[in-house]
């Protein structure tokens, strides 16, 4: 049975593995390997470690728990960080699973507990997702996200092919009180 609760600073860890091995997963053959490969569980923990001084009392951090796995996932959510028209607008910035848990209903069960705690905060929750994840774009349109026109890109590391810059469209889902 998986639970889902607020992080502590103690899931600081395990939450950065789960980041990046969620990473070397889902976007393999999308992001460059060598940026991938190059990815550090150590690295994204430092840095986890600072977002999470600087950001205590804005971004509500949730992770699930198994009783028999430990934490086998996290999601991140807080106000939108760029332009809206909705100024009352929150932002999915995170959902990660164990990747050999992919597909076993902890995501859902994260993103429904984001949607518990957005309601009454936000109007409506935006996220971004890479226009080639073919099944996290498939995740979140079953939760009833749609892509909502906008687009931005990010130049990833380099590798045979050197530098290569990929897409994310946004999604939106108005939140039903």
């Amino acid at each position: 049975m998986v639970r889902v609760r607020e992080m502590t600073e103690a899931d600081i860890e395990t939450v950065s593995e789960i980041r990046v091995r969620g990473w070397q997963s889902a976007y393999a053959g999308i992001v460059p390997q060598a940026y991938l490969d190059g990815m550090s569980v150590e690295e994204d923990a430092r840095r986890r470690r600072e977002w999470w001084a600087r950001s205590r009392g804005q971004v509500l951090d949730l992770v699930a728990v198994d009783g028999r796995a430990g934490t086998v996932g996290w999601a991140s959510l807080g106000p939108y960080r760029g332009a809206t028209a909705d100024p009352r607008s929150g932002e999915v910035y995170a959902l990660y699973v164990r990747p050999e848990l992919t597909g076993t209903g902890i995501g859902r069960t994260l993103l429904e507990a984001v949607h518990h705690h957005a309601m009454g905060r936000f109007g409506a929750l935006l996220l971004w997702v890479l226009r080639d994840n073919v099944r996290g774009r498939r995740f979140y349109r079953s939760a009833g996200y749609a892509a909502d026109g906008a687009e931005q890109s990010d130049t990833y590391g380099s590798d045979a092919r050197g530098e290569v810059t990929l897409t994310e469209l946004r999604y939106r889902r108005v939140m039903q009180e």
